[in-house]
């Protein structure tokens, strides 16, 4: 005993050290030798800079704290961002999970939390509703490499790996609240990439709809780089949703899939297109920025930073904006975000965009939302830096640097110099040449006196998070809503401003970008939307087409794919996709093999008419015969894909809808009636359905499938259970858990897998995260007396699995 307390003070006092020392990075010199003796006298660690007097000096300027709170404000951002995770309050052991980290994990972590000078080790965000949100006081590398915290670790990585929670940045988790989103608002997620927002919207409308329903809304996610696309369906796979499209678009190119209505009636679409272009409800645009809000998580942009990198950014964040706003449905809500500090990217970029829409958008104030989250109101002023050099008005700018530093960065907007000249020649328009000049003399002394410029608009009503206010990272967030359609003609900002600007991050914008901005998604065509959609449905995409990437050979282009927010490319010819598919993308095709459907049907003893299959299942393969997996789209993505196909393929879609079909080969050989099978993620979905291929078992031989992974037919328990799993035809079937045999009403608390029913035995077709979860799960309710061999301890992959009859 004395030697195991001994032991725990040990490991405490090692973690409680080590707590210092997260953010260390090992010092590695090509030109010692590791076996030299001399070198285990040098520390094998050094600390990562966390200074950067050229970020001290640009905040400090820009009074975004006062001068009583700098130290803390620095010293906060200093130390490592503490752990934050959202539990899915879709999934079935939503409940479960909150009472674990209630009644275990806050208790048994308290002793590190105490060591290390914390009061709590794991709370619940106090502004986030229903305790869904975790605060955690350790950092991830914390939780990852101390082996007091290994147990907790474990958890957090299988719930993750399951679905069952999000691990996601405490600040990153508040746009969507502010979002409102209801169950049948069609949401676009600009730029989504991971996906842990998109996740979180597609959790609010399937929680806001009736149970036992699918939403009538959906969400598009967008992203412009392809191998993060692949994160964010990685991400939002786990949701098991049917109400998903993921694209792959520049967000300022996003398409509005207008159907020209002549052309549609011409070829007899007009009555079959619930939907004649591609508008939303509610648009996320949580834009590209220099992140230095992230400094907590990304310690090594301390070193990258400058003032540079958000200037290089405003204007592509601008061109997003607007893009995003036009997509909006008038009424509807665009939040605009960063994760930077920088006013150049925050309150600067809403200012533009309430500048060029007038009176169409306003800016709202939600000051009476979510009150326990500690939040500062936007600035009304700030300066502009470049080279070294301050700006407080852009009529300060000289000529040659005009091409880095845009009107649209200060809080004006505009030219003071050329406005006043403007108001003195409409004063004096009867007047001879000569007072005019008189009076442009008077105005140009103007500069020698420095003017601090104050924007007139409410950019108090937007919103940032400051570190040391909730111990977080820090956003920024502007809640903005459509009241009606934007102007058709707005002022394009002057190519010679983007032209001579050098910087890395710099964007200039083609006469392309340019039509993107002032093209409003609203059924009263602008001159720029005829130009931009009037060819929509012809067989090639005029106005919004991208390189071939990936599966293309040649390194070019692939370097543009992967810079494709940058100003390097934006002037590029782009090659025009033929037919309108979308290179190194599988064509979305509705499934129309009424016998594949009809086999799929009678197997599993699907009514059509209360779950329709027809016009409601996908493939990426053209050729029935070599179709592998099925998708199924819900009600709004089939509209979607309808109109996509109207307007030659706009769309270049990465992933849609659900997997609820997936062809599967038995090893023993022999037909089978269906040779697809349920997949783990449409089963929640079609399982009330299903009328045929269901075995009900108790839960001992129910706990040994998951164990074991196959169990022969007559070593089930339940000899009965065995029995009825020998009548089954071969194929896939469904195990659902039941206190006795006899059919159970199936609802979100029902707890069902797929598996194999082979030619001697039952195989479960779940993945060993998905069986270690389930049996954690029943653990817990099982009593003790009953839990025999399965081990219900976090780490343990469960008995050892015998092998499936299944390829």
């Amino acid at each position: 005993m004395g030697r195991g307390r001994h032991r725990g003070r040990s490991q405490r006092k090692h973690f409680k050290e080590s707590r210092e020392n997260v953010w260390k990075r090992p010092r590695t010199d090509p030109t010692v030798d590791a076996s030299d003796n001399a070198v285990a006298d040098k520390p094998s660690w050094e600390p990562i800079l966390t200074d950067n007097p050229n970020f001290e000096e640009y905040y400090k300027e820009q009074g975004l704290v006062r001068a009583e709170e700098w130290d803390v404000f620095m010293e906060i951002l200093r130390k490592p961002l503490p752990a934050a995770f959202r539990v899915n309050s879709n999934s079935q052991f939503c409940d479960d999970i909150i009472s674990i980290l209630e009644n275990d994990f806050v208790k048994s972590l308290q002793a590190e939390a105490i060591e290390g000078g914390e009061l709590e080790a794991i709370k619940p965000l106090p502004w986030y509703p229903k305790n869904l949100a975790w605060h955690s006081n350790f950092s991830r590398k914390q939780i990852r490499k101390h082996k007091t915290l290994e147990r907790f670790h474990e958890f957090l990585k299988l719930e993750n790996e399951v679905g069952n929670i999000t691990r996601q940045e405490a600040v990153s988790m508040v746009p969507p609240l502010f979002l409102d989103v209801h169950p049948d608002h069609f949401v676009l997620d600009m730029c989504a990439a991971p996906g842990s927002k998109t996740f979180q919207l597609l959790e609010i409308i399937h929680g806001a709809s009736e149970p036992g329903t699918l939403p009538n809304g959906m969400v598009v996610a967008n992203d412009v780089d392809f191998q993060r696309s692949n994160l964010l369906i990685h991400q939002t796979k786990r949701m098991c949703t049917s109400n998903l499209i993921v694209t792959n678009h520049e967000g300022q190119q996003f398409p509005g899939c207008r159907l020209n209505k002549s052309r549609a009636s011409e070829k007899g679409l007009s009555e079959d297109m619930p939907i004649n272009q591609l508008s939303f409800d509610r648009v996320l645009c949580d834009v590209p920025c220099s992140g230095d809000g992230t400094l907590r998580k990304a310690p090594d942009i301390w070193r990258k930073w400058n003032s540079g990198m958000g200037n290089g950014l405003h204007s592509l964040q601008v061109i997003l904006a607007m893009r995003g706003l036009s997509l909006l449905k008038v009424g509807g809500k665009m939040i605009y975000s960063t994760c930077s500090m920088n006013p150049v990217e925050d309150e600067a970029v809403v200012a533009e965009i309430l500048r060029r829409c007038g009176d169409s958008v306003e800016l709202v104030d939600v000051s009476d939302k979510l009150p326990e989250l500690i939040r500062r109101p936007g600035l009304k002023t700030w300066k502009v830096r470049d080279k070294g050099a301050w700006f407080t008005s852009y009529k300060d700018v000289p000529q040659n640097r005009r091409g880095g530093v845009l009107v649209s960065m200060f809080p004006f907007g505009k030219n003071l110099k050329e406005t006043s000249e403007t108001t003195e020649e409409n004063e004096n328009e009867n007047e001879n040449v000569g007072c005019k000049e008189t009076d442009k003399s008077v105005v140009d002394a103007i500069p020698d006196e420095p003017v601090v410029e104050v924007s007139d608009l409410p950019l108090e009503r937007c919103m940032r998070i400051i570190p040391h206010d909730q111990n977080t990272g820090a956003f920024f967030i502007a809640v903005l809503r459509k009241v009606s359609p934007l102007p058709e003609f707005q002022e394009k900002p002057n190519p010679r401003k983007h032209s001579s600007n050098k910087t890395a991050d710099s964007t200039e914008k083609s006469p392309a970008e340019e039509a993107v901005v002032t093209a409003d998604a609203e059924p009263v065509e602008s001159p720029v939307e005829k130009v931009i959609e009037a060819d929509a449905d012809i067989e090639k995409d005029v106005s919004l087409v991208e390189p071939e990437k990936e599966k293309n050979t040649e390194g070019e282009t692939i370097k543009e794919e992967k810079e494709a927010n940058s100003s390097s490319h934006a002037g590029d010819k782009r090659k025009v996709p033929m037919q309108g598919k979308w290179k190194g993308f599988d064509p979305v095709v509705f499934l129309k093999d009424e016998t594949l459907i009809d086999s799929i049907k009678e197997f599993y003893g699907i009514r059509d008419e209360s779950f329709p299959l027809y016009g409601h299942l996908v493939t990426r393969n053209t050729d029935t015969s070599s179709v592998k997996r099925i998708y199924y789209v819900s009600k709004s993505v089939k509209e979607v894909l309808q109109l996509n196909f109207a307007v030659a393929q706009q769309l270049k879609i990465a992933s849609v809808g659900l997997k609820m079909f997936e062809r599967q080969t038995a090893k023993e050989g022999g037909s089978k009636p269906c040779s697809f099978r349920i997949s783990s993620e449409g089963l929640p979905v079609i399982l009330p359905y299903i009328t045929k291929q269901v075995l009900y078992s108790p839960m001992a031989d129910f706990k040994h499938l998951l164990e074991y992974k196959s169990i022969k037919f007559p070593d089930f328990v339940n000899k009965q259970l065995g029995q009825k799993a020998i009548d089954l035809v071969l194929g896939c079937c469904v195990v659902i858990l039941s206190d006795g045999e006899e059919p159970v009403k199936v609802d979100a608390s029902t707890i069902a897998i797929s598996c194999w029913r082979g030619k001697n035995s039952l195989g479960v077709m779940v993945t060993s995260a998905d069986c270690q979860e389930l049996l954690e799960r029943l653990a817990e309710r099982t009593p003790k007396t009953e839990v025999g061999s399965v081990n219900g301890s976090y780490g343990d992959s469960g008995g050892p699995a015998e092998p499936m009859e299944t390829a």
